[in-house]
This record gives C-alpha cells, structure tokens and sequence, in this order.
C-alpha cells in the first residue's frame, strides 16, 4: 500500500512539473492559457485539494480492484516450507496440524494443497484439504490420518513443533462456486470430509448462498467419526440448508441411530438429492468407496465420468 501511495504522489508531482514546462511557452498567447500555468503551483490551494481528492480516488480504486491486497502464503509453481506451530489429536489415528504461514493461504473453495516430504532421501508429493477457515490468517490447518504404509502421513506423525513441510498451490480440478446447483449432495469417508467441510463452511456462512447441502458420511467406528461437533453445529445453526447422516461399519453395541455397514443405494436415495439438472453428487474417500458409491449413482441415473472429473460433472470425486 505505502509503495502504492508514493507512486501516486511521485506520478502526480511529475504531471504537474510537465504542465507547466509545456504551457509555458505558450502561456502568453491567452490569458486562460496563463492561468492554466500559474494554476499548477504546488502551494495552490487549490491544487492541493485537487490532488488530495485525486489520491483519494486512487486509493479507493486500487483497494477494490486488490492492489493492496497481501500476496498469498502458496504459490503455484514455487515449493514454500510452513512450520508446524500446533498439533491436536482428535482420535487415535488422525491429528490436526496447525502450520504457520505469513498471511492468508490464498486456496480457492474446492483446491486442495500439494505437500511434500522426503521419505528416505527422495521428494514424495500427496495432496490435502485444509479444514481452516479459507479467510484465516497467520495459520493453516490439516486433518491428517496416519496410515501404517502412509509415506506423507507417516512424515506429518513424525514432525515437531518448529519443523517444516513444503507446500504448493493450489491444485485442483474443481472450484466451487455460489449457488453452482440447487441441491448438493456429498458423499465422504474417513478423512474424505476435509474437501467437504471446507465447501460446507464457506457457502453456508455465506448470505447470498441458498445451496441446500445433504451429507452421508461413513467411518469405521464412532470414535474415527472425524469433525463430528463442526457438522453438528453447521446442521443446528443452518438446519433448513444441511442435514448430515453417519453410517459406522462398527457401531456402538448400544444408543447407536445412525446407518449400520457401507451407505447403499437405497440410503443415496433416500437422503441425497435425486438426479437433475439443478442438483450435484460431490465425493471424496477411499478408492473402493468410490468405485461402489459411483455403481450405486450410476444406478440412480447420475451420469457418472469414467475419465478425468471435471468441475462441470454432475458427479465429481476430489
């Protein structure tokens, strides 16, 4: 911003300097010229307000189109190292790692950031969600579950306060948009709710977003049930725009209300919106998930993409 203000202060002075060395020469041909050159006087009063006002305008314009706006913490093409600042365990798997970073990240909804380690000497690359708000400052969080064969999560469990990772972004093939569809439906497992609850945070939260949101999530036991208290309060807070449904292969031998074993078609139908052109099947989670959940859409005549997703798809798999 100061750069800005002396560019326009530096630029102003220049202008008016060259006015009157070319109305110079010709300030006695008429009077209006003549005034025209005495008027750029720096002491004017005139001029001094004139220049205020004009600053003034400048600012407000280049604050709108982002010119004072922080550069953000990732950058596409350039490896940045962020240091571990906190870590929370939320289960007996999975943590949450708080990373420090200059200002805001800079993810668009939907992007995910590519993370790498170095696992005995050679670069490995995976991607992940953040759960932290996307307008958070000074920090950056990530919902990681450590895996036995997990090369990045193995190196996430084995960092210390003060060690870095490198981070670059964002990636992505899907960005979300406002109001994008009438009704969105999600689908996720384990840690595959980070995509999820960055998209559901960001639009709900939002006043102009009138998205109506249905989620089933799926998880091993109830303990793994990963962000549970977040999509509760997001479901209290906004119970006409979300509803969330659990399904646990081993629930609790008693008090359990939620789906019992693997979401089936029949649970896709009955709590996701139908197949339309006002409604989309968001997805992330393990690939034998994926591949079942996409043979029971297919059958409820969701046009699933046997390629690449694109974030056009009525169905999209992060």
């Amino acid at each position: 911003m100061l750069l800005s203000l002396v560019t326009a202060v530096a630029t102003f002075l220049l202008c008016a300097w060259i006015a009157r060395i070319l109305t110079r020469p010709i300030a006695h041909m008429h009077w209006l010229l003549q005034d025209m050159h005495d008027a750029f006087a720096f002491t004017d009063p005139h001029v001094i307000v004139a220049f205020v006002v004009g600053l003034a305008c400048s600012a407000a314009l280049l604050y709108r189109f982002g010119a004072f706006q922080t550069p953000p913490a990732l950058h596409q093409n350039e490896w940045r190292a962020f240091k571990l600042m906190e870590r929370t365990r939320v289960s007996h798997s999975s943590s949450v790692y708080r990373f420090a970073i200059p200002h805001q990240l800079g993810l668009p909804i939907g992007q995910h950031v590519s993370i790498r380690a170095s696992i005995d000497g050679k670069p490995m690359v995976r991607s992940y969600t953040p759960i932290s708000d996307h307008t958070a400052t000074g920090h950056v969080d990530f919902l990681v579950k450590t895996y036995e064969k997990g090369n990045v999560s193995r190196a996430f469990d084995r960092l210390q306060l003060g060690e870095s990772l490198d981070m670059r972004g964002p990636k992505g093939r899907f960005t979300y948009a406002r109001n994008m569809a009438q009704q969105i439906g999600m689908i996720a497992g384990g840690t595959g709710i980070t995509p999820c609850l960055q998209i559901l945070r960001a639009a709900l939260r939002d006043p102009k977003d009138k998205t109506q949101f249905s989620l089933l999530y799926a998880n091993v036991s109830e303990d793994e049930i990963l962000l549970r208290d977040e999509l509760t309060s997001l479901q209290d807070t906004y119970p006409h725009r979300f509803s969330v449904h659990y399904f646990l292969n081993t629930p609790p031998p008693t008090g359990w209300t939620g789906g019992v074993g693997f979401i089936t078609r029949e649970a896709i139908a009955q709590h996701l919106p139908p197949a339309s052109a006002d409604s989309r099947i968001l997805m992330c989670g393990p690939p034998p998930m994926m591949e079942a959940m996409k043979k029971h859409l297919s059958a409820l005549q969701f046009p699933v993409s046997a390629g690449v997703y694109k974030d056009t798809d009525q169905v999209f798999v992060f």
